[in-house]
């Protein structure tokens, strides 16, 4: 394993009722919140009323902040930033999924700065850390992306097609609530997104170097076998209470910090669908499930041995009478078909996204170095155009 330092000052509370909490949890800040959540679900599932309870009890003023989209944009960032500055919040509270919070920690970060709409060049283009925000706290709704408990945030600028992230230690929530009874009346097309979303990040630090055998990738193995066995449970019954925990917390450690530890990291995967959700607005897992196997495709004879264990300790694929570049596809194609089995697309034909769209899109995509690739746009252009059908 490659050397690495361990940070993550985020408190949980996990298991129901835990949103208990937060009335405590909020004593050490200032007398105002700005509440943030989407299109107002929360009003209807019981989960609006248990938080403005647990505000009312901390004696807070609270400054509500609704309708924070999928794929969440910088003038609804700069919005939320002008209800910051006008009432003097002195803490965010985030309800909803990893779009919400996303959204809540870039307004907290944009706040601070003496020029708000600055943030884009600052953090995403620059990609500067994030040092100073608006101190943030989390109620889970939709399991996926983690960013209850890590310090990214991923935002979309129209006028670019860019999607791009920040990260930094100021955007660690102080503290997240995860209720997994939350999530039980999400659809099941998010649901489906949110399973997508947890294994992408997975495999996006499960092949990198060093390949070598080491406990994060064996810790990584189990997570994703956790996470396939409890989404058969969940899309099922989906008020199973053991397998939503189980699925939320392993989103949680899916990008908490932990399954990246002594791992170089892809994350390629990940900039392509940002691409394709900044251009078409479709949802972050639906373009993962799409771009995810093909890239994996494009590079699996590179690094044989890392997808043969994939294929056989993920999957349980007989090696029998096959070469390693055989098992290595067998995989491969196992991921892809299990996508297509949960209801996820697969194909850029599903999502409506044409092919003449690839050039522009492979071009606006953000490409760096990693221990597995290193892609021209060409190769990028490559990989979507192997994903039309």
């Amino acid at each position: 394993m490659n050397a690495f330092t361990f940070y993550n000052p985020t408190k949980v509370f996990f298991g129901q009722g835990m949103a208990s909490n937060i009335h405590t949890e909020l004593e050490q800040y200032g007398k105002t919140v700005l509440l943030t959540y989407g299109g107002g679900s929360i009003k209807h599932n019981g989960i609006y009323s248990t938080i403005q309870a647990e505000l009312q009890a901390a004696g807070k003023n609270v400054i509500e902040f609704s309708g924070i989209m999928s794929n969440p944009r910088m003038d609804k960032v700069l919005e939320g930033v002008s209800l910051c500055k006008k009432h003097n919040i002195d803490f965010i509270l985030a309800v909803g999924g990893g779009s919400t919070i996303d959204c809540s920690k870039i307004i907290a970060a944009a706040t601070m700065l003496d020029n708000p709409t600055d943030f884009w060049d600052l953090y995403m283009t620059q990609r500067l850390p994030v040092t100073k925000a608006l101190p943030l706290g989390a109620v889970l709704t939709m399991s996926a992306t983690g960013s209850e408990m890590n310090s990214r945030a991923v935002i979309t600028n129209t006028d670019t097609h860019q999607k791009l992230g920040a990260r930094g230690d100021a955007l660690f929530p102080k503290f997240s609530i995860l209720d997994p009874t939350y999530t039980y009346s999400l659809p099941k097309e998010q649901m489906i997104y949110g399973i997508v979303d947890m294994l992408s990040h997975l495999m996006e630090q499960y092949f990198s170097e060093p390949d070598e055998t080491n406990l994060t990738d064996d810790l990584i193995e189990a997570t994703f076998k956790s996470i396939m066995k409890n989404a058969a449970i969940a899309i099922e019954n989906p008020e199973d209470y053991v397998a939503r925990s189980n699925l939320m917390w392993g989103a949680t450690l899916g990008l908490n910090g932990i399954f990246e530890l002594g791992k170089g990291m892809d994350w390629t995967s990940h900039q392509i669908e940002h691409t394709l959700s900044a251009f078409y607005d479709i949802p972050h897992g639906a373009g993962l499930a799409i771009i995810h196997p093909m890239m994996l495709n494009y590079i699996y004879k590179d690094h044989l041995a890392r997808f043969v264990q994939f294929a056989k300790n993920i999957w349980n694929i007989d090696s029998t009478d096959k070469t390693e570049e055989e098992l290595a596809l067998v995989g491969i194609n196992a991921l892809r078909d299990y996508f297509k089995s949960i209801g996820a697309p697969t194909t850029l034909n599903e999502v409506h996204i044409p092919e003449s769209a690839i050039p522009e899109m492979a071009a606006t995509t953000r490409r760096f170095k990693t221990t597995y690739t290193d892609f021209t746009i060409t190769d990028i252009e490559n990989i979507m155009r192997s994903a039309l059908y």
